[in-house]
C-alpha cells in the first residue's frame, strides 16, 4: 500500500542520514571540506539552461499550413545512424563556423550532468548561448560529448541529401 511504502522510504531514508553522520564524525578536516565541495557542486544552482536554438530546417516540422517552431526528432535521429552522414568537431571548430555564419546541426543528444537535461538533441542547431553554458559548467560527465573528438554533427553534405529528399 501506499502508507506501506512511504514508511519504508522513510525508515530508509533515517538509516542513509545516520550513516552520512557517522561517517562523517570520522572525517578529517580536510576530508569533510573536501565532501563539503562536492555536496555544494552537486546541490548548489547551475547555470540556467539556454534558450533552445531551434531545428534546423531541414528538420522543422513543415505539415501544417502555420509555420511552427516543432522539429522532426525522430527524422534526425534515424539519419545519424549511418556514420557517413556525421563527423566530430570541437567546440572550437564549431565557434568558427559558427562565426563565418554556418549552421552546425547536433547528430544526437548532449546531456549534461548535472542537470541532466539535454541542451542540444538531434536536427536542432547550436547557438554560441549553448556552447557557453557547456563550457561553463562545472562537470565532467557530458553525454554526447568527447573532450577528445567533440560533438557529433551532421555533414553539410548529409543535411544537403536530407533537405533533397
Amino acid at each position: 500500500t501506499t502508507r506501506s511504502s512511504v514508511a519504508f522510504l522513510v525508515e530508509v531514508l533515517v538509516t542513509i542520514a545516520s550513516e552520512l553522520d557517522e561517517h562523517l564524525s570520522e572525517m578529517s578536516l580536510s576530508e569533510r571540506s573536501r565532501f563539503e565541495k562536492k555536496v555544494q557542486r552537486l546541490t548548489a544552482s547551475t547555470a540556467p539552461l539556454p534558450d533552445f536554438s531551434g531545428f534546423h530546417p531541414v528538420f522543422q516540422d513543415h505539415s501544417g499550413s502555420i509555420e511552427t517552431p516543432e522539429g522532426d526528432v525522430r527524422r534526425a535521429f534515424y539519419l545519424s545512424y549511418d556514420d557517413a552522414n556525421c563527423e566530430y568537431l570541437l567546440s572550437e571548430e564549431i565557434e568558427e563556423k559558427l562565426n563565418a555564419g554556418n549552421q552546425v546541426v547536433s547528430a544526437t543528444f548532449v546531456t549534461p550532468y548535472p542537470p541532466g537535461f539535454p541542451v542540444l538533441v538531434p536536427g536542432q542547431v547550436f547557438s554560441q548561448q549553448i556552447l557557453t553554458f557547456i563550457r561553463d559548467l562545472d562537470t565532467k560527465e557530458i553525454h554526447g560529448y568527447s573532450p577528445d573528438i567533440g560533438y557529433r554533427v551532421y555533414t553539410d553534405k548529409a543535411i544537403e541529401m536530407a533537405a533533397a529528399g
